[in-house]
């Protein structure tokens, strides 16, 4: 008899607890006041993933860039979203903000960032208010193919007022519009900066007229993922700086074998030059300094000529032109400046073996920037080339403007 008892005490003990997780069970889908405090409403709750819809889908892989992250419920509304990004082993949040109907969420930025995974967490209520939550996870494409862009000039540098901020890129563009929206380069104090392009992998940048000395100027490269060719993405997310220093613009005159240097529209001094021969003229119009050397080797093979000339030790060397143009000094025929012209094309600056600030050549080295203007007149060759070097200042302005790819 007290076998039987205590299995009924048993069974009854059984069915208690089964009742009770019946009540908490039925608690958690009806009135939202069981323990796990989901929200009300007749009926089973429904799948999550029919409340929240995330995309791109849970357990997405290379995703591609051009597909956009959302949130969204079709019908009751949004409580709650938050998005995290992990990108070269650095985790960071993916603002966004939900919709004033409460049925979408969207991120402030569209574009989804490459060779990263994406975490979505959301809370909704349905449209019985019944409460539900989704995690969800997706990679994005990883490119085979990157671009970079190379900034003239150097990040921090002082520069003279003539300089043309001048990307390069590493790969052909064939959107050139999407990559230039991805460039901003701005001022302070604020001046219009207008884009120019020249073939399909170099982007300058410039006003209308040379910058004012003191100006700061900043260049902010977005090109990260941006798709710069089928394939192609971008791979830097940069800012360059850079300080305008002050103004230095100098007149070549090959007529009269001068160069006028002036400083804040001030003559500091007249030099005498050797500008190119007859057969081998100066090009006219405004070059900057690109580059500035203590000294370098000419060889006339590197440039386009036969054997006429391998000078080991060339002082005081001022990159002008990308197709070999300098302004240096000249220490083999010292009686040519302010005589004659008598070089392949470079503008000659009395100097020695071995360079000398006591020089006309080492004095005006040492008191130039990269950036400074260099204008030469009346020689008998045509006007620099605007991509030549830095030559855009040869370009007038709404020629220079209608170079933008972005209408």
């Amino acid at each position: 008899m007290r076998h039987v008892q205590r299995r009924a005490r048993r069974v009854g003990a059984a069915l208690a607890a089964v009742l009770t997780w019946a009540g908490l069970l039925t608690g958690c889908s009806s009135d939202g006041s069981g323990p796990l405090g989901m929200g009300g409403g007749p009926g089973r709750p429904p799948a999550a993933e029919d409340v929240i819809r995330v995309t791109p889908g849970d357990g997405g892989k290379a995703v591609r860039p051009g597909e956009r992250l959302r949130v969204r419920v079709p019908g009751g509304r949004l409580e709650k979203v938050t998005a995290v990004r992990e990108q070269d082993a650095q985790t960071s949040p993916v603002p966004g903000r939900i919709s004033d109907d409460g049925l979408t969420w969207r991120p402030d930025e569209d574009r989804l960032a490459l060779a990263a995974r994406y975490t979505v967490d959301a809370v909704a209520l349905d449209s019985h208010g019944r409460r539900a939550a989704r995690h969800t996870t997706f990679t994005t494409y990883v490119p085979d193919e990157r671009f970079i862009g190379y900034v003239t000039p150097e990040n921090r540098a002082t520069v003279g007022t003539g300089m043309i901020v001048s990307l390069s890129f590493s790969r052909d563009i064939a959107d050139r519009a999407a990559v230039e929206r991805a460039v901003r380069v701005s001022a302070r104090p604020p001046a219009e900066i207008r884009p120019h392009w020249f073939g399909r992998s170099r982007l300058d940048f410039r006003p209308e007229r040379y910058w004012k000395p003191g100006t700061e100027v900043t260049v902010d490269l977005d090109l990260r993922d941006v798709q710069g060719s089928p394939g192609v993405y971008g791979l830097q997310d940069r800012t360059f700086a850079f300080t305008v220093g002050r103004s230095q613009v100098s007149l070549v005159d090959a007529a009269k074998h001068t160069m006028d240097v002036r400083r804040d529209g001030q003559l500091l001094a007249t030099v005498p030059i050797t500008a190119g021969a007859p057969k081998h003229p100066t090009y006219n119009g405004k070059m900057v300094v690109m580059d500035m050397l203590e000294v370098t080797r000419m060889n006339s093979r590197t440039v386009g000529f036969g054997g006429e000339y391998d000078i080991p030790d060339v002082p005081h060397a001022m990159k002008l032109t990308d197709s070999g143009t300098f302004l240096h000094g000249n220490y083999w025929a010292t009686q040519a400046p302010g005589e004659a012209n008598v070089s392949h094309g470079c503008v000659g600056l009395v100097d020695v073996k071995g360079g000398s600030s006591d020089t006309p050549a080492g004095w005006f080295f040492d008191r130039s920037l990269v950036g400074d203007v260099i204008e030469v007149v009346h020689s008998k060759d045509r006007t620099v080339a605007p991509d030549n070097g830095l030559g855009g200042w040869n370009m007038g302005w709404k020629e220079w403007k209608a170079g933008s790819a972005v209408k």
